[in-house]
């Protein structure tokens, strides 16, 4: 039997943060990670990295008015109140502190996303990285974690049980190797950071039926490990049926086109050259309405100005470099680039320009547009995809998991995909940084929460 740690986190994505909020303390902290490409391969990696922190510093220096107030409301406004109230609370109150940690004591790179405010919120709230990509986050935070003497990351090898005393306390993970081979590691506290299940058919089609044909583009990892090990133990589950959908990833190219397009005044036409909605509501939510338009695609359309504000983006940058994006004068030769019909495709163009001028309401009901769309366009064709379940265990402000009484279940904590989130039931309540505030702010609590449980009973 090998040497115990007081925590140990089955995930490299949030998990990171929290093996190193928990080192911090001055515990002993293995980390396990199923992939050995997890720096390009989970959810973390994959992301956009925004960061949501109501009432940072860099919010306070731009003179932008928030609070964790503010952000609840959003919240529960986008959810229409079905998200977990006092989960919500939590993240919220802790995102602040969660993004200034991040930057200070981890020396992550943030900095307030101004340029553009993504449905949802009220006001620009998300922080990132240069290039707005997941990778320097995760190689940032794999880097500290591999640098720091308290904590063992452990790569290939997969949390396959957790046992538990008479009493029900966690007493060892159990880990399984590439070979088969197993070991059980003594220790008194679990951290789930394994995501949700995604990349399990069977589950995704039982709770996300409406998803189940999409694109799935997340970790091929995310196969409801946490889901199997915490039920196993008595635990809670909620909101299964809740999901991170998006319109806009490039078809051919498995690159995400962002929504940034939309934000800036694109729009996106199905295949008879007509827009079907109102955009801006959320990317989310219009996964599973482009996956219903005929044939299951359709055209994103900008300018040169969109264009120009969306290259800060690493993804938008690799959908350009991949070839995908068709350029055209005018609105015939769009339509002869796209293979859209060009009649339809004119005329949406220019009533779109018209309701961005002012002319008419739109019968959408869509009011943000930054300005009218001009020539020279730009188009690149889009899938919808499933990017990450988020529903889970449940937990409670401690991020602990608890059963169906509500009780914490002793040193069994749960964050990002492997948790219940804040995003309410199915994909419309999805707000921009609901899987990496979970991921990230779970896992800073529940690092702080161990350090408490293990002072208390030294």
């Amino acid at each position: 039997m090998s040497e115990a740690v007081d925590l140990v986190v089955a995930g490299a994505g949030g998990g990171l943060a929290g093996a190193l909020r928990a080192a911090g303390h001055g515990l002993s902290v293995l980390v396990v990670e199923a992939s050995e490409h997890f720096r390009r391969g989970n959810n973390t990696s994959m992301s956009t990295a925004m960061f949501p922190g109501a009432g940072s510093r860099w919010q306070a220096e731009a003179g932008v008015e928030d609070s964790p107030e503010r952000f609840v409301a959003d919240i529960m406004a986008k959810t229409r109140g079905q998200a977990d109230a006092r989960l919500a609370r939590t993240l919220a109150d802790v995102s602040a502190p969660l993004v200034e940690w991040l930057a200070d004591s981890v020396e992550l790179p943030l900095t307030l996303v101004t340029d553009f405010t993504y449905p949802g919120h009220a006001v620009p709230r998300c922080h990132s990285v240069p290039g707005r990509h997941g990778s320097l986050v995760v190689d940032h935070l794999a880097r500290r974690v591999t640098e720091h003497p308290d904590i063992e990351l452990l790569a290939p090898a997969r949390l396959v049980e957790v046992p538990t005393d008479d009493e029900g306390h966690v007493r060892a993970a159990v880990v399984r190797y590439p070979d088969g081979a197993e070991e059980e590691i003594p220790t008194r506290a679990v951290l789930l950071a394994t995501n949700g299940f995604g990349a399990d058919p069977e589950l995704v089609r039982t709770y996300l039926p409406e998803i189940a044909d999409a694109l799935y583009q997340g970790s091929d990892r995310s196969l409801g490990d946490a889901l199997r090990i915490g039920e196993k133990l008595g635990a809670a589950t909620g909101f299964l049926d809740a999901y991170q959908g998006h319109g806009a990833v490039a078809a051919g190219a498995g690159t995400l086109v962002g929504w940034a397009t939309i934000v800036h005044g694109g729009i996106l036409v199905d295949l008879g050259g007509r827009r079907f909605g109102n955009e801006t509501r959320g990317y989310s939510e219009y996964a599973a309405e482009l996956a219903a338009r005929p044939g299951g695609t359709g055209w994103i359309v900008l300018d040169e100005v969109i264009f120009a504000q969306c290259e800060p983006f690493q993804d938008f940058r690799d959908t350009v470099d991949s070839g995908v994006v068709v350029w055209a004068d005018d609105a015939p030769a769009l339509a002869r680039a796209t293979g859209l019909p060009e009649r339809e495709l004119a005329e949406e163009l220019a009533n779109a320009a018209a309701i961005a001028r002012g002319d008419w309401a739109d019968e959408f009901g869509r009011t943000s547009w930054e300005r009218p769309l001009t020539p020279r366009y730009a188009a690149v064709r889009v899938v919808p995809a499933l990017f990450h379940t988020q529903g889970g265990l449940l937990v409670d402000e401690h991020a602990a998991v608890v059963d169906h009484a509500g009780r914490p279940i002793p040193g069994l904590y749960a964050a990002g995909g492997a948790a219940a989130g804040i995003s309410g039931h199915g994909a419309a309540g999805y707000l921009a940084g609901n899987g990496l505030l979970p991921a990230f702010g779970l896992s800073y609590l529940a690092a702080d929460d161990v350090a408490r449980r293990l002072k208390n009973t030294q």
